[in-house]
């Protein structure tokens, strides 16, 4: 361990690796301690959780001492979109300047990947026939043959949010596994060969969970095997987790099986069955369902209790008869596809989801555990959920106490052995030899000679580190350690490197309506638009619910219209990615400013430093929803320990997620902007000193002028 952390304070040392591989790169005391905290864990193993503030620079904190450890190395983002930045810039970046010999993969999930097979039957699709759609299928089609990786993230001008996207990637439950005639050229198979292959594998959040789900379930293992594993943006773990750990049941999934029997169906077995008959049995009996909670959904709410026999405000009578005659149809297509089973693969794959689906169906007929919360999400389709209140008992005994693997396995999984990809009844010859990965084999001399070279027990135990810019507001990061399963880890928190006081300003104004007055979203807009006027856009304005996020783009395109000199973008109007690159491009070039309105995931992972982004425009505090039932279950569970719910769960969700959205602000050095918080209770209630306390340390601006006057010396310095 020693030998490891002289190496890594040599990186970070002024003259080191670093100061001639990263752009900017200066000496910081943050980015060291982490730095350091990362390679003392990883060379004694045990538990590390380490809130670096936005600045510290914690990408390179935790891959130098990652990369150097010689050690088999996890790294597990939030979104494929880091993913790709971690594999496709950092870990180059840095193989590259610390000269080491290491191999590292990417590995996404099965929807990310294009499935030969199912491309070759998505022309037998029914919704194929629409014109978009088809065009679609074509660009697929054409790009197929060109692809390594067969990433669709790869493939130019496919929106993510594309409905062909299902038709030609595979799920758990439709692969055939070995049995696919495609499956040595399987793209998944590819993916997870080079993953079992490379001493550095890089994954998100939702892959490992499922892989921890498919485990639990007895099928094989996903990822290879690892010592070290280290997740960032970790303070998403948690809602992540409880997606994977529980119970689910989407009219998507009956719509694809029917729509995969009929394709099937005609295509290899034409005239044996009424295949016409079964695929609209699932399908009718799906959207039946779906409509026994129309009058429901009409009523604005997308989350509904189930406490009882039916989700809230639905017919106990009906739904129970649409219940059972959605297992009826399941049971009767499962039956089905047993009888030409021997035909094809595909069928006894489709009678294997016909029959989990219905297990499914039949679990949500049955009254819910005690210990699990269950919901209906209602919008333009139904998911039945089922789930556990957090991943703290999951983390405790399936991740934290399992030993490592020994040796003889490990260097069997280098060598290309049984793949953790493999599915049930799979040999290790049938996944062929590994395939290359993204290392040389002639990689340049190492800088810094890898700590592997000093020995290690066998019996050391694993190393995890979770680290984020926000896990908490308090000392022991509870917000992030108690509902993860991780109070007794070692916990680090470090400031930010950024000089608040001087590059921004918060304002709260007084004067607006409380909350829950309907003008309140019209004002908030009202004073963005103002203020972006005179910006010349850069304003960001993040909202806590989709009712207020219409509202005000409502509001300021009427006010901006197409000629105004500035652009409103609102989300859902584009993907994601495409309108950060707009809100960027926004003002150059005589193009106009842009005023960009959005809730949910753009309040993190935005990054726009510079002048891009000079107004952050919060409309209220972001206190978690009150009627949802996985909260009211939360909260229940708070009260039950005869602890507050609001001081122990509200006030902390709320100010993590205030620190994520303020965090869009300062994002370099040389940045400056305004923070505005349209909810005067930050400042007139009691748990507002929390929040505030919360918050990166920003000047105060306590009137309407002291906001123009700041305002002024900004656009007076955009236009200088």
């Amino acid at each position: 361990m020693k030998a490891l952390i002289q190496a890594v304070q040599a990186v970070f040392d002024a003259g080191g690796p670093l100061s001639g591989a990263a752009e900017g790169f200066c000496v910081r005391e943050g980015q060291t301690c982490l730095a350091l905290a990362v390679a003392e864990t990883i060379g004694q193993g045990g538990v590390l959780v380490a809130e670096a503030a936005t600045g510290v620079g914690k990408t390179f904190a935790y891959l130098v001492p990652a990369l150097l450890s010689g050690e088999r190395v996890l790294l597990s983002t939030a979104t494929k979109t880091l993913q790709d930045q971690l594999f496709g810039r950092d870990l180059p970046r840095l193989v590259q300047a610390l000269g080491v010999p290491v191999r590292t993969a990417l590995l996404k999930g099965r929807g990310s990947y294009l499935c030969l097979h199912r491309l070759a039957l998505a022309g037998q699709a029914v919704d194929v026939r629409e014109p978009r759609l088809r065009h679609a299928l074509t660009k697929v089609e054409r790009w197929a043959p060109t692809t390594h990786t067969g990433d669709l993230a790869e493939l130019p001008g496919l929106d993510e949010r594309s409905p062909i996207i299902p038709l030609v990637t595979s799920t758990r439950e439709n692969c055939l596994g070995a049995e696919c005639p495609q499956f040595r050229a399987c793209h998944v198979n590819l993916a997870r060969r080079q993953a079992m292959a490379a001493d550095v594998v890089v994954i998100n959040h939702h892959l490992f969970f499922a892989d921890l789900a498919i485990r639990e379930s007895g099928m094989a293992e996903l990822l290879p095997t690892v010592r070290v594993a280290i997740f960032d943006e970790a303070h998403q773990l948690n809602e992540t987790g409880i997606q994977f750990l529980g119970q689910h049941l989407a009219t998507g999934q009956l719509l694809d099986l029917a729509r995969d029997v009929l394709a099937s169906g005609l295509q290899h077995a034409r005239g044996l069955c009424d295949w016409m008959a079964l695929a609209a049995g699932v399908e009718t009996a799906a959207r039946d369902l779906r409509l026994t909670l129309g009058a429901v959904r009409g009523q604005g709410q997308t989350r509904l209790r189930w406490n009882g026999l039916a989700p809230e405000g639905v017919d106990e009578a009906q739904w129970p008869r649409g219940l059972a005659r959605l297992i009826a149809a399941l049971n009767a297509a499962a039956q089905g596809l047993d009888t030409v089973s021997e035909l094809s693969p595909d069928f006894r794959r489709l009678a294997e989801r016909a029959r989990l689906l219905t297990a499914r169906a039949e679990r949500f007929a049955q009254p819910c555990d005690p210990a699990l919360v269950r919901w209906a999400d209602v919008g333009a389709a139904l998911r039945l959920v089922e789930s556990p209140l957090d991943i703290a008992e999951a983390v405790r005994t399936r991740l934290l106490a399992a030993p490592a693997d020994d040796d003889e396995q490990t260097g069997h999984e280098r060598a290309g052995g049984a793949s953790a990809g493999v599915s049930a009844g799979e040999t290790p010859e049938a996944t062929g030899p590994p395939a290359p990965v993204s290392a040389s084999a002639s990689a340049p001399e190492p800088v810094i000679e890898p700590a592997s070279a000093e020995p290690a027990p066998p019996e050391r135990p694993r190393a995890w580190v979770f680290t984020s810019a926000t896990l908490g507001d308090d000392e022991r990061l509870s917000w992030f350690t108690q509902p993860c399963g991780l109070q007794d880890a070692r916990v680090l928190r470090i400031d930010s490197p950024f000089d608040y006081a001087r590059q921004a300003a918060l304002y709260v104004p007084s004067h607006l309506p409380r909350p829950a007055d309907p003008a309140h979203s019209i004002q908030v807009a009202r004073l963005a638009g103002d203020a972006a006027q005179r910006l010349g856009g850069r304003t960001m304005v993040l909202t806590t619910t989709l009712r207020a996020l219409r509202t005000m783009g409502d509001a300021l395109h009427a006010r901006f219209g197409e000629s105004a000199g500035l652009e409103v973008l609102v989300q859902g109007s584009l993907p994601k990615r495409a309108l950060m690159e707009r809100f960027r491009q926004a003002g150059q070039g005589g193009a106009p400013g842009a005023i960009l309105v959005a809730s949910a995931s753009f309040w993190e992972g935005v990054d726009m430093p510079g002048e891009a982004l000079q107004l952050v425009v919060i409309d209220k505090l972001p206190f978690p929803p009150p009627g949802d039932p996985l909260v009211e279950a939360r909260c229940r569970k708070l009260e039950a320990e005869g602890r507050s719910a609001f001081a122990n769960y509200s006030v902390p969700e709320a100010a993590v997620a205030l620190k994520q959205g303020a965090g869009r602000l300062i994002r370099r050095e040389t940045d400056t902007g305004l923070l505005v918080i349209g909810d005067a209770r930050l400042i007139q209630m009691g748990y507002g000193r929390r929040l505030l306390a919360a918050l990166p340390p920003m000047r105060r601006l306590s009137t309407q002028a002291e906001f123009d006057q700041a305002l002024g010396m900004m656009s007076a310095e955009i236009t200088a």
